[in-house]
């Protein structure tokens, strides 16, 4: 079971981002912002973000956010990868 989120029109027009990219960017930079908070793993913040490994580490670096690595968060992302 998932969780919607709404963001009134009025906001989402302010948003400078194309409408057909706005949800996959906008679901994107949550995850990255989860992970930094350290409220979930990197495997399962790539997962929301839907970018593999490499692709998530790339956009850490873009934003400035350390990785924080666990031994939970690794067998999480074994589990994840395989």
């Amino acid at each position: 079971m998932g969780i919607s989120i709404e963001i009134p029109d009025d906001i989402m027009e302010t948003v400078k981002l194309p409408p057909d990219k706005a949800k996959q960017e906008l679901t994107k930079e949550m995850a990255f912002s989860l992970y930094q908070r350290k409220l979930v793993s990197m495997g399962n913040a790539r997962k929301l973000a839907g970018l593999d490994k490499w692709a998530f580490i790339e956009g850490l670096a873009e934003r400035g956010i350390e990785r924080h690595y666990s031994e939970q968060e690794l067998q999480e992302d074994f589990r994840y990868g395989n």
